[in-house]
């Protein structure tokens, strides 16, 4: 298990813990057996982690990194349209960090500018 996808669980876990719905994003294509490409459909960028509180309904999206792993320019891209909008999202690189995010309805924890 990568160390990001074990921060993933982690992360996971803890949000379950804390009174949020959390769903994890599997992104990706794969090449089927008769050569055509499957899509998830999901838009490039799209956070690892998504979700919402339970006592309220409120949106989260979470993006997971380890200590020294840096978003990708489509993640960037992402954070940007979320931020227009105020919604709760970051950067974990902890379940902590999550954790934090979420309750503390931060917009854009991790990201820079």
């Amino acid at each position: 298990m990568s160390p990001e996808h074990k921060i993933q669980n982690e992360i996971q876990i803890a949000l379950s813990e804390n009174g949020c719905r959390v769903f994890r994003a599997n992104v990706g294509k794969v090449r089927l057996e008769d050569g055509r490409w499957f899509d998830t459909g999901l838009p490039k960028g799209h956070p690892d982690l998504y979700g919402f509180r339970i006592d309220d309904g409120k949106v989260f999206y979470i993006e997971v990194k380890t200590a020294s792993g840096r978003p990708r320019p489509e993640q960037i891209t992402f954070h940007k349209m979320l931020n227009r909008y105020g919604i709760i999202h970051g950067i974990a690189r902890s379940a902590d960090d999550a954790v934090k995010i979420v309750k503390e309805e931060l917009v854009g924890y991790g990201f820079q500018g």
